[in-house]
């Protein structure tokens, strides 16, 4: 009852069983664990765990993300986001501590920093490099 929010959460984690498919945005308030299929985007969980099987297509914004399973979509974590060796994450990361385990499979960017700064825009392999001005200092 006095413990830390993260143990709170604990308490009251929502599970979405392996033989679940879950499709549309879900705002949960506490730990989140994945074990089926989930379409949609997730936000304001603070632990969210995708199982081996577990799969989601889609955006999650949570404290911690911890995967095993499949997850296509961007990741915003505030404290971490761990991929376990069967992991495998196609988007971007923004959060301040990652950690991958050899084997996990990872394709995106990642920015690691408070989030106080924006992440910049990737450019296109076919867009041209911008012009400087004659008079600027290299």
């Amino acid at each position: 009852m006095f413990g830390s929010k993260r143990a709170d959460a604990r308490e009251g984690m929502t599970l979405i069983a392996e033989e679940a498919y879950f499709h549309g945005r879900l705002a949960a308030k506490g730990s989140l664990r994945i074990e089926g299929t989930f379409e949609g985007d997730i936000t304001d969980a603070v632990d969210v765990v995708v199982g081996a099987r577990g799969r989601v297509l889609g955006d999650i914004a949570a404290e911690s993300l911890t995967l095993a399973g499949e997850v296509i979509g961007n990741v915003v974590a505030a404290a971490f986001v761990e991929l376990f060796s069967s992991a495998r994450l196609t988007g971007d990361v923004r959060t301040p501590k990652l950690k991958i385990d050899e084997g996990a499979f990872f394709d995106g960017a990642c920015a690691m920093g408070d989030g106080a700064d924006r992440p910049r825009r990737r450019r296109a392999k076919t867009e041209p490099e911008p012009e400087r001005p004659a008079d600027a200092v290299s």
